[in-house]
């Protein structure tokens, strides 16, 4: 088994595919309360470290495995202001510090779409020329969460390195041959709870995949869909995105059904067994911020095998 670092763990989404993958957690760093609330109910086994990663040293695991992390996107996010380094949230430093610490033999970093902005060219020139520096080869690819079977768009650039010696082994993921199921079907039984009448005629109508879900930001107030634009594309599948419902439509329920926490978790990639810690609010935010884990488990299978291939001794010849 190989072993891991991961900082900004948030929910545990990568953390969770990562683990699908074979890898075992030696420590998880996440800053707010209600997350590691819920890393640690769902693994209680798991080392689980409260506090700003700013202040992490992780000298004590050198020679680690693998380094993983999904730092803070507002810093790249079209959302936000994109102000990149200027941006007192951006942990790409950080987690340029702990490679130089723990000097895995690989490293995988999640964040938005908006980082591959033109606007960036010199930062993404930047951490590729720090990486190379440290002794590690980086590439990085836009997934779609799509792609590996997760009803949602939801694209995020995944940054890989490996050191130099070993990169040749590491091959990007596949995408699935079978396409990612529709929201209504991925959702059905659980509208169907309460014995929703409509609930049948609901999933032919949610007949296309989700658009990305959106946390959210702890400045604003309960929790939604997203954005004007966010919630006409749920309206197109019938979901009211202006807001979470505490639980499934009843029997006679007339209209367009608002999601649970767990409806919104299932979209993001998450087993239903994984359950999140606070109101309706905090574990929204959670799951509208984590990284899916099918998604992780991916990159994570080819991380593994690259390591495990390389860690294979050479064959003498006669």
């Amino acid at each position: 088994m190989l072993h891991s670092i991961e900082i900004c763990a948030g929910a545990g989404g990568q953390a969770l595919g990562l683990e699908n993958a074979g890898f075992a957690h030696e420590a998880l760093v996440e800053i707010e309360a209600p997350a590691c609330q819920t890393l640690l109910f769902n693994r209680p086994s798991w080392n689980v470290i409260q506090g700003d990663v700013r202040h992490y040293d992780g000298t004590a695991l050198r020679g680690i495995d693998l380094l993983a992390g999904g730092v803070p996107c507002p810093p790249f996010s079209k959302a936000g202001k994109q102000l990149g380094n200027d941006d007192e949230r951006d942990m790409f430093p950080e987690a340029i510090r702990l490679v130089q610490e723990t000097k895995p033999n690989a490293v995988m970093l999640e964040n938005v779409r908006g980082f591959l902005d033109p606007i960036f060219g010199d930062y993404r020139a930047n951490l590729i020329k720090q990486l190379d520096k440290l002794g590690y080869f980086a590439d990085f690819r836009l997934l779609n969460a799509r792609d590996y079977g997760v009803p949602q768009l939801r694209p995020r650039v995944v940054i890989v390195a490996l050191k130099k010696e070993i990169s040749h082994f590491f091959d990007w993921p596949e995408a699935n041959k079978s396409k990612a199921p529709t929201v209504g079907m991925c959702l059905h039984d659980l509208m169907a709870e309460d014995g929703w009448r409509g609930a049948d005629i609901w999933r032919d109508l949610a007949c296309d995949i989700a658009p990305t879900l959106v946390g959210g930001s702890k400045k604003h107030g309960g929790p939604d869909l997203g954005p004007t634009r966010a919630r006409k594309a749920w309206e197109v599948l019938h979901v009211d995105g202006r807001g979470l419902a505490d639980a499934p439509p009843d029997e006679n329920f007339v209209g367009m059904p608002r999601l649970t926490v767990r409806m919104a978790s299932r979209i993001q990639g998450f087993p239903d067994s994984w359950l999140f810690s606070g109101k309706k609010t905090s574990s929204y935010r959670q799951v509208g911020n984590a990284f899916p884990p099918p998604v992780a488990e991916a990159v994570g299978i080819q991380i593994y095998a690259a390591l495990n291939a390389a860690a294979k001794p050479k064959l003498k010849r006669a």
